[in-house]
């Protein structure tokens, strides 16, 4: 097998070809692209149904203390995962969720985001006065729109503090199923209308879309076929359609933001786990190309959920070196900015009292509220690599140890299970199995 040499230059290395992980060769692309100057929030988590606004005392405290040591991007639904029903009659508000959550984020010290989704029911086709949760990810109706983007005004005049809202979640409700395909077109008839509105409301205010999900099929497998392809497959050509729909048609954006897992559609990877997440890359490459705009990761996944949508499988060393991986790639793709889904779960069915790839142990406990091994990972990386960093990946003349560096720090990632060594400005590290490692360069 051909490794590649090193040459020291500074604290840093310089490669041109290097092991894949998983074996095989993987040649240089060339620079990355330059990260966009403008809004970037950097590397952060998002809120789901429980977190450390609520359950015992004692947990909440310690789970708050722990955001708070290490402040980064916290990002909020409007309705939904830990919101209730913002509007639930066309000019009644209840905002006390919202309010709660929002005082979280700000005596953390986080950067607020709003994601902002879903839509009251009245706005649905429901009753005024009555929430169906059940129907939570069904998109307003057409004759709706201009109500929704006034409440997402409303949102942002009662929360001048948050600056940065993403426009909706995974195109919900916007498949047109008569068509098979996405209704790009009402989405993006919305995304402007709740764009303007923004800008009305405040003109510092960054907006962005359209938080597609980047489904793909892996290779062998030609339904929907793309041109954005590689060995992890192909993206389905329908999100591409729906994608450059909005990019031509939208009022504006500040940022371009999608979604997306290192495995297919059919839950499948390519050619292997850890080479699977060079998606990421791939993917971000192809939108920054296209857009020129920061570029967010609204969700990652790398791990397959059961049919529960629990993740289980691996056991924690392996899962923190796969996400490790996967916030590499998103960084060599250009992306800026990310939110981790799902910081804790309620500690007894969701996640258990182990809580496989929490941030933190659950809150509902009274022991609960402890940093779990991904916040170690997501919060290190946040600090290594902020928005105006530029880091690249790392050859390390090891078969299967990745790195990033920006010249000041490194992180390596073992992706094989057995011990591993890599030379790094001059010196050997070792890796154990599915080891991740971070390492100051200054000299």
């Amino acid at each position: 097998m051909l490794v590649a040499g090193a040459v020291v230059l500074g604290v840093g290395l310089l490669f041109v070809l290097w092991s894949a992980p998983g074996g095989g060769q993987r040649d240089a692309k060339g620079p990355a692209p330059e990260r966009a100057a403008g809004p970037a929030v950097g590397w952060g988590f998002t809120h789901t149904q429980f977190s450390a606004d609520r359950g015992a005392d004692a947990a909440a405290e310690r789970a708050a203390h722990l955001l708070a040591g290490q402040p980064m991007a916290q990002n909020q639904h409007l309705m939904g995962w830990g919101a209730g029903n913002p509007e639930p009659s066309p000019g009644r508000y209840a905002f006390d969720d919202l309010d709660r959550r929002m005082a979280l984020i700000r005596r953390t010290g986080g950067t607020p985001v709003l994601t902002l989704c879903c839509a009251p029911d009245w706005m649905k086709g429901g009753t005024p006065g009555r929430t169906d949760w059940s129907r939570l990810e069904k998109a307003p109706e057409p004759e709706h729109f201009a109500d929704f983007a006034a409440l997402a005004g409303k949102v942002a005049r009662r929360y001048p503090e948050i600056r940065h809202f993403v426009v909706w979640n995974e195109f919900k409700g916007f498949f047109d199923d008569a068509k098979g395909r996405w209704d790009a077109e009402n989405y993006t008839r919305l995304y402007n209308l709740v764009y303007q509105e923004l800008k009305k409301a405040d003109e510092r205010n960054q907006v962005g879309g359209p938080y597609l999900v980047m489904d793909s099929y892996v290779p062998g497998d030609d339904r929907y076929p793309s041109a954005l392809k590689g060995p992890w497959g192909h993206v389905d050509q329908r999100t591409l359609d729906a994608f450059a729909y909005w990019n031509r048609h939208k009022a504006g954006a500040d940022f371009v933001v999608v979604d997306g897992s290192s495995y297919s559609k059919d839950d499948r990877y390519a050619p292997g786990v850890f080479p699977a997440a060079r998606k990421f890359a791939e993917v971000g490459r192809w939108l920054r190309n296209r857009t020129g705009l920061p570029l967010w990761w609204a969700e990652w996944y790398v791990e397959v959920a059961d049919e529960k949508g629990g993740r289980r499988g691996w056991s924690e060393r392996k899962r923190v070196a796969a996400q490790a991986v996967a916030l590499i790639e998103m960084a060599e793709g250009g992306a800026t900015s990310g939110f981790y889904w799902n910081p804790e779960g309620d500690g007894k069915g969701q996640g258990g009292p182990a809580c496989p790839g929490c941030l933190w142990s659950s809150t509902e406990s009274a022991d609960g509220g402890r940093e779990l091994p991904m916040w170690s990972l997501l919060a290190r990386f946040s600090h290594a690599f902020p928005p105006d960093a530029q880091p690249r990946e790392m050859a390390t003349g090891s078969d299967g140890i990745l790195g990033l560096s920006d010249g000041r720090t490194a992180l390596l990632v073992n992706t094989a299970g057995r011990p591993g060594a890599a030379r790094v400005a001059g010196k050997e590290r070792v890796l154990d199995g599915y080891g991740v490692r971070w390492i100051s360069l200054a000299q």
